[in-house]
């Protein structure tokens, strides 16, 4: 075995990103703009966002951004709300996705809690939506460690969320693994002195990933293999 634990991001990675949260984002979009065509489109532009094939931009920030920053973003358009207001709608709402397992969670979780390694997850989402998720899924009780942007430790691309679940799990950040989707997963886990896995379940591209990974794999159930590789 080459580490003792593995950080999971969320969204992308524990879940393949398309289904999840383009069709969400086109659910939220439409109930902000409560059937204003022309502020539908402001939004969608706000959230880089494509309408007409209701999908997520490449280069969007929400893909990999916080849940504040999208509340921001939604608010610079949709003035009558405050922001406040608007991020707990996003929340409440986030927690309702509609899941798409990348890889059938609860098997692949109890197959590398059985040798042994301490699981944990670090999104950028908030850790309410997290482990709203998780626990819908039933696998929320499979990992040791579970933090949003908003659980006090930071949010990537920073280290410091990555080095809470190390020091608290009492591992060296060598010997953990940063599994996710984005540049910000794999930066923050390069920040952190960690091993990276890109996955390709989200948005981003073998070619954008790769120069911040030790290895890029279709999805998160080809870990055990390169683990022991």
């Amino acid at each position: 075995m080459r580490a003792d634990g593995l950080l999971f991001d969320k969204d992308g990675t524990l879940f393949d990103f398309g289904p999840t949260w383009n069709t969400w984002a086109g659910m939220m979009i439409g109930q902000f703009s409560e059937g204003d065509t022309a502020l539908a489109g402001r939004l969608a532009d706000a959230l880089e966002y494509d309408l007409s094939a209701q999908s997520f931009l490449p280069q969007s920030f929400v893909i990999a951004g916080t849940n504040r920053e999208v509340a921001e973003a939604v608010a610079s358009v949709v003035t009558t709300r405050h922001v406040d207001e608007i991020e707990e709608t996003l929340t409440l709402g986030a927690a309702e996705a509609p899941l798409s397992e990348a890889v059938p969670l609860a098997p692949f979780l109890a197959g590398l809690a059985s040798q042994g390694m301490k699981l944990g997850v670090m999104t950028n989402d908030t850790e309410y939506s997290a482990r709203a998720q998780l626990r819908g899924t039933g696998v929320e009780d499979a990992f040791h460690f579970i933090a949003g942007f908003d659980s006090g430790y930071g949010a990537k691309p920073a280290p410091d969320p990555l080095l809470a679940f190390a020091n608290q799990m009492n591992l060296v950040p060598e010997r953990v693994v940063m599994v996710g989707d984005s540049t910000h997963d794999l930066v923050a886990g390069r920040a952190a002195g960690m091993q990276t896995v890109a996955v390709l379940t989200g948005m981003a591209e073998k070619a954008e990933l790769a120069p911040f990974a030790d290895v890029v794999l279709p999805n998160i159930g080809h870990i055990p293999e390169w683990l022991t590789a």
